[in-house]
């Protein structure tokens, strides 16, 4: 029997980690192999462990009890001179720990990292090829650089922001060296609204909070052309966004299954039955 091996390329996603969680586990479960990985945004971090050697069970467990608004900072001196609420270093120390400090050229599989340059709007690639000496955590925190959420950061000319701004045609290539089938596993929220209670007294933190949410929210239903379409997995989100940092238990179970579930109900309708797709890898 021919192996079964698949490029996924883990699109956008926040902190809905365990939603990507669940895509892979699915693709384990369906005997696909993953050799080689695309992260972006959100999914980076989910794919820089995978590549790392992580089992799927270990990233669900780390999904779960990961608490995102550790990361959380306001800082209006950053926002107005930096173009973020927090510098992202503290997210930035926990992944190196958790990837044990590896650079791209150690890890056990292979992974790409796409971040955006705010100045130009073109993809910046972060891989072995690119940075093999770099480590992954420092290129996660780049493509992770929500807009307003974490400051730009600077890096050989570019200057970072997240992976997720990019536009269609730029995320859409060909990742893989031969025909190896690429799918795009991108998660999208609904647009029903969510009652956020602003402070009486100091009520700019809310406002932020909330321009970030509807802008993420925004992107992560951007309108996917046809063409791009056999090649993409669209994990519906639920009200569940981009920027929710105190996910519940229940909501990180809803996340997990609503991958798992997808990725088993669409991937034999789209890659296994069709011939087109396994042997055209991303190009179309």
């Amino acid at each position: 029997m021919k192996e079964k091996i698949i490029v996924p390329v883990l699109a956008g996603g926040g902190t809905r980690l365990p939603a990507h969680v669940g895509v892979l586990t699915a693709l384990e479960q369906m005997g696909y192999h993953m050799d080689r990985l695309v992260g972006v945004s959100g999914g980076s971090i989910v794919a820089a462990l995978y590549a790392q050697g992580r089992s799927t069970q270990y990233l669900k467990r780390l999904a779960f009890d990961v608490d995102f608004r550790q990361f959380r900072g306001f800082s209006l001196r950053k926002l107005m001179f930096a173009g973020g609420l927090s510098n992202g270093e503290h997210f930035e120390h926990w992944l190196d720990e958790q990837l044990e400090e590896a650079t791209f050229d150690e890890l056990e599989r292979d992974l790409h990292v796409v971040a955006t340059d705010v100045r130009s709007g073109e993809p910046v690639f972060f891989d072995k090829l690119h940075s093999p000496e770099m480590k992954v955590a420092r290129a996660v925190r780049f493509s992770m650089g929500i807009p307003l959420l974490f400051t730009f950061e600077k890096y050989e000319g570019h200057l970072m922001v997240d992976g997720s701004i990019l536009a269609e045609d730029a995320l859409y290539q060909r990742w893989a060296e031969d025909d190896t089938p690429v799918v795009y596993f991108r998660l999208r929220s609904s647009r029903e609204a969510i009652k956020i209670q602003e402070s009486r007294f100091f009520p700019l933190p809310d406002y932020v909070n909330m321009l970030i949410r509807t802008f993420m929210t925004s992107i992560s239903r951007e309108y996917i052309s046809d063409p791009y379409w056999r090649n993409t997995v669209v994990v519906e989100t639920g009200t569940v966004s981009p920027v929710e940092f105190a996910l519940s238990v229940d909501q990180k179970e809803d996340l997990f299954r609503r991958g798992l579930d997808t990725v088993q109900e669409v991937i034999p309708l789209k890659l296994e039955r069709s011939p087109e797709l396994q042997t055209a890898g991303v190009t179309v």
